[in-house]
């Protein structure tokens, strides 16, 4: 069994779980509401207050299969229980980051700024503190598109190794490389 697929999902007594006939799972919360189409072969079946996901054999296709969609439902639940946060922050001297509706304005050392259209399920908020490094904070429930435009963020100004300048989440570690001074 998969070890990851064979674990129940608590649900939260605010969650409510809906199987369509097409396998499609509508997970509706406090939050909001997430469809997750699931493959026709899993199975979803609410048990005590827990979502189980079952498998029909052994195929490597289904054991694939069966950790995903419980991933991906587990996912679900958090996003419309708790709601879901990634931050970023901007590393570099002039990096700026503000918000005007929904449209996030970056200042990544470019000759001109960077406009970026967040989507409606998406919010952000841009802090920056006297001397720290401005933080740009996403919050959403759906966790892949959450990680989706974070990563587009990133692409705009990827950290180099060098200085460690750019676009990186809070808390990641960089590799640094040594300039060319080190050699001597």
């Amino acid at each position: 069994m998969s070890r990851i697929g064979k674990l129940p999902i608590s649900l939260p007594a605010n969650v409510q779980i809906e199987v369509s006939n097409e396998n499609t799972v509508t997970v509706k919360g406090p939050k909001g509401t997430l469809v997750v189409p699931v493959d026709r072969d899993i199975t979803v079946a609410t048990e005590d207050g827990q979502l189980v996901v079952t498998r029909p054999t052994e195929q490597k296709r289904h054991k694939a299969m069966h950790g995903l969609y419980r991933s991906l439902l587990n996912n679900a639940v958090n996003g419309v229980s708790n709601g879901l946060e990634e931050k970023l922050e901007l590393v570099g001297v002039g990096y700026k980051a503000a918000m005007a509706g929904t449209t996030l304005e970056l200042s990544l050392g470019y000759s001109h700024n960077i406009f970026l259209a967040l989507p409606k399920e998406v919010t952000a908020t841009a802090l920056t503190e006297k001397g720290k490094n401005p933080i740009v904070t996403l919050t959403s429930i759906d966790k892949q598109l959450l990680g989706q435009v974070a990563a587009k963020i990133r692409s705009l100004r990827k950290v180099e190794p060098y200085k460690g300048k750019g676009v990186r989440f809070v808390g990641e570690q960089i590799r640094r490389k040594a300039g060319k001074t080190a050699s001597k």
